[in-house]
């Protein structure tokens, strides 16, 4: 417990000193300096910010959690991540670079009109305060009981260490996002991205040992599993699982197109790139690990179900537990994995990475919060003439309200469901996808205007919501009507689309056609080989799609 305790304090100890460090002089007291690291990220600290605020226990946790159930068919939400960051680098971060925003609703203010931002950033910051953080704080604290057992070493009950492990989490998150800026962000973000990716390497490595024995290799490991269960490395989907082989091009492809390219939590990071060549080589490295990505968020949970359900290893079946109604505890087998294979010594530094990871996404979404209350609420409708250190303080009491808000709400929302990550994307559907139609017309047609973006919202929230919390359950009309709810989303979206195309030619249009005018906030000289390398990564995506499908 004392080698456990003392690496876990260690390397969050060295990962603060080292952001502290190269972050001491920073700007803080600018907007620019606050919210956007002064322009300055380089390539190697966008791809880190980018993949530590999305690789958090909602992957670790949720992602393996789902393959314990489904295989290796969840691959889905990372390969197909690739394919978007792709698009981002080459189709939309040179429009948002052009703009020079600091968050997607100024760029709709600059499309649509003012009303659009408001309403967008609204949308944002309670999606945010009510889905996002209570999710990742739920299975961050969730995990990290499960692989050290604290409830056990504390004596209390599972619920009071959960709640116990969500205020040192919000706690220490918020000191990041609510002093430092996204700069120091950016920074720590990177130094825990290294140790995820040894820390979650090593637990795939010790999970195949395991399997192995001494015999076979990890290519023996791997034929065991098969061997168990032939449809557990299959990519596509089959009809009981939540991710079914046709939703890859219908809610999956929708969610993650959002996601990854119109999402303020994730892509705030890139406004702060020193300049578009710098801002594609972070997003085209980011989406390189993407895609290998499964090697740490789904090969563990199929290794889990192995041992749980084919070699029924006690240790992993007492600890992953079942449910009410006598299903596997799929939210607890990667905590109850990590506890199992990792020996003593590295544990603390385990939980220290993991820890690292739940503050990034937690800490990257508060900043992402203050930066649309207090650039899109504040300034524009509060305190028009505010200073820059007045802004600044509105997003750090913004800040400490949503962490609240969202440790009261975390357990609430997910203790005790089973296959949280897949309703985890459902909820995010609900404003993903109307948000995603409007800002994708306002990109690509230069004549809707304002009403019809608001008249898109507000139908396609309504729908959304109709969809996610009154489908009727199992046998209710979503199923019955469409499938799967990711089939749904998809019906949705193209339902908007039409919509909005539509209204903009029965008269709700722009006097003017849109033009995008260049700010000059950085250099828009592209990285010359962006194109090649993203072709390169989209067909490494579908490669690895095709070959486990055979």
């Amino acid at each position: 417990m004392f080698l456990t305790i003392a690496s876990f304090v260690c390397f969050t100890s060295l990962v603060a000193f080292l952001t502290w460090r190269i972050t001491r002089n920073s700007d803080v007291e600018s907007d620019e300096g606050y919210f956007l690291a002064g322009r300055s990220l380089t390539g190697v600290f966008i791809a880190g910010s980018l993949l530590l605020t999305n690789l958090s226990t909602e992957q670790l946790v949720g992602l393996n959690g789902d393959s314990f159930k489904d295989g290796l068919s969840v691959m889905c939400w990372e390969v197909v991540a690739g394919i978007s960051l792709v698009i981002l680098a080459l189709v939309f971060l040179p429009r948002y670079l052009k703009s020079g925003i600091a968050t997607i609703p100024q760029f709709l203010e600059t499309r649509y009109g003012r009303s659009v931002r408001s309403v967008t950033a609204a949308i944002f910051i309670v999606a945010y305060m009510m889905i996002l953080l209570p999710f990742v704080l739920f299975l961050g604290a969730n995990g990290l009981n499960g692989m050290l057992g604290l409830h056990v070493k504390f004596g209390v009950s599972e619920l009071t260490m959960i709640w116990m492990l969500l205020v040192f989490i919000a706690t220490l998150g918020g000191a990041y996002a609510i002093f430092g800026g996204l700069k120091a962000i950016a920074v720590s973000d990177t130094f825990n991205g290294a140790g995820l990716l040894v820390g979650g390497l090593m637990i795939t490595f010790f999970s195949l040992q395991l399997i192995a024995g001494s015999e076979g290799g990890f290519m023996g490991a791997l034929a065991k599993i098969e061997a168990a269960d032939p449809d557990a490395f299959q990519s596509l989907g089959t009809s009981d699982e939540s991710t079914h082989w046709p939703t890859l091009f219908t809610g999956v492809l929708l969610l993650n197109f959002f996601y990854w390219t119109t999402n303020q939590q994730i892509i705030q990071r890139t406004f702060g790139a020193k300049n578009l060549a710098e801002g594609q080589k972070g997003v085209l490295l980011a989406a390189f690990f993407k895609i290998l990505a499964p090697l740490i968020l789904v090969l563990p949970g199929i290794a889990a179900a192995y041992l749980v359900i084919t070699v029924e290893d006690t240790q992993m079946i007492e600890s992953v537990g079942m449910t009410e109604d006598g299903a596997w505890n799929t939210s607890r087998a990667y905590g109850a994995l990590v506890a199992r294979v990792l020996p003593n010594w590295l544990l603390g530094f385990f939980a220290a990475v993991v820890t690292g990871s739940i503050l990034s996404t937690f800490n990257s979404v508060l900043n992402s919060a203050a930066t649309l209350f207090s650039l899109d609420v504040y300034k524009q409708y509060i305190n028009p003439s505010a200073t820059g250190s007045q802004v600044r303080r509105s997003g750090q009491i913004c800040s400490f309200v949503v962490a609240v808000l969202a440790v009261i709400a975390a357990p609430f929302a997910f203790y005790g469901r089973d296959g949280v990550f897949s309703f985890f994307q459902g909820l995010n559907g609900v404003y993903f996808i109307p948000l995603a139609a409007v800002i994708l017309v306002g990109m690509f047609n230069r004549w809707a205007d304002g009403r019809s973006a608001l008249m898109t919202l507000i139908v396609g929230l309504f729908l959304m919501i109709l969809g996610t919390f009154f489908a009727g359950g199992d046998e209710g009309w979503m199923n019955s009507t469409f499938g799967s709810p990711f089939h749904y989303m998809g019906a949705v979206f193209v339902l908007l689309l039409t919509l909005q195309l539509v209204l903009s030619q029965l008269g709700f249009r722009r006097e003017t056609a849109y033009e995008q005018i260049d700010v000059e906030a950085v250099d828009l000289t592209p990285w010359r080989p962006a194109p090649i390398v993203g072709a390169m990564l989209c067909l490494c995506a579908i490669s690895i799609y095709v070959y486990f499908a055979m």
